[in-house]
């Protein structure tokens, strides 16, 4: 599961887009949540989903739970770079 990657990390890296991970900030660019930024909580591989750290939906009883996003609709504004395999996979280009 891909993302877009921001100008900037396009023109440092590239690279047009680069597989998800958890704690990578992203911004969503289609749906309700439009403009919000947040960093990545869990990864849906099933699904092809994201969740997104307080971006959250009310049900009926009032409840909030996790809105999932497809990787589609964000683009990466920041890598997590913790993992050396990762950073390889950057300079590989």
């Amino acid at each position: 599961m891909s993302a877009r990657l921001s100008k900037e990390l396009k023109q440092k890296y590239g690279k047009r887009s680069i597989p998800i991970r958890k704690s990578d900030k992203v911004k969503i660019m289609v749906g309700q949540f439009k403009g919000k930024i947040g960093k990545i909580e869990k990864v849906n591989t099933k699904h092809r989903r994201v969740y997104i750290e307080d971006i959250y939906t009310t049900k009926k009883d009032g409840n909030k739970i996790r809105y999932p996003i497809h990787t589609s609709n964000l683009i990466v504004l920041e890598l997590n770079l913790d993992d050396k395999l990762r950073r390889k996979a950057l300079e590989r280009k």
